[in-house]
């Protein structure tokens, strides 16, 4: 009988030590084959162009463009490619932009050595695999009552494009270049919109903007 053909996988994080880690990880099964490595989203997207493989690993947070921006390209461009995330973001937030953007999986890094491989078999399988606590997380959210949202505070035109920029996943630098402003002027406005906002951290502040209609389901 013949064996059927590994699952090509193109591994893409900024991290080169967690590459090779990985690159180990998969190397030792045999039903998996690690085809390339991309350390920025610029890079991810033109090997998944050249190489064409079965399943894209991604981080969100990249150099370039960002993981879900990626995830999106390369499932309109590439659609036999399934993306599977790889975060250190433990957060129902950007578990929700990577699904939308067409994500087969979310894997925790911390996790990764327990997860990743059911997750890549799983995502060339068809199937959709999501670490176990933010599916619950998920579920939770969507049978939990819902409560009465409270007065929001008026968020200027600019401070509105940095909230919907930093939720993306948008460095300060990578915003303060799509909006032609200074880097100290991102952190002025981050500041300013944590305090406004009440928030505490990137986390935060990306479940604020899902909940309140900053990120639509199109982003």
């Amino acid at each position: 009988m013949i064996a059927p053909k590994p699952i090509r996988i193109l591994l893409a994080d900024d991290h080169r030590v967690l590459r090779s880690g990985l690159r180990a990880l998969l190397s030792a099964q045999a039903d998996l084959d690690v085809v390339g490595e991309a350390s920025d989203g610029d890079e991810a997207l033109r090997l998944a162009q050249t190489l064409k493989p079965d399943v894209l690993v991604m981080d969100v947070g990249m150099p370039g463009v960002n993981g879900i921006d990626a995830t999106a390209r390369v499932r309109r461009d590439l659609p036999a490619t399934k993306v599977l995330i790889l975060s250190m973001h433990d957060d129902q937030g950007y578990l929700r932009q990577a699904l939308r953007a067409g994500a087969s999986g979310y894997v925790l890094k911390r996790a990764a050595d327990t997860e990743l491989l059911a997750a890549i078999r799983a995502a060339a399988r068809g199937e959709v695999f999501l670490d176990p606590g933010l599916a619950k997380g998920l579920v939770e959210d969507v049978v939990r009552p819902k409560a009465q949202e409270p007065v929001l505070p008026t968020l200027s035109d600019r401070e509105r494009e940095v909230l919907h920029l930093l939720a993306r996943g948008h460095t300060n630098q990578q915003v303060a270049d799509r909006l032609c402003i200074g880097v100290k002027s991102v952190e002025t406005y981050k500041a300013r919109l944590m305090e406004k906002l009440g928030l505490k951290g990137r986390a935060e502040l990306v479940r604020y903007a899902l909940k309140h209609g900053v990120l639509k389901d199109t982003d």
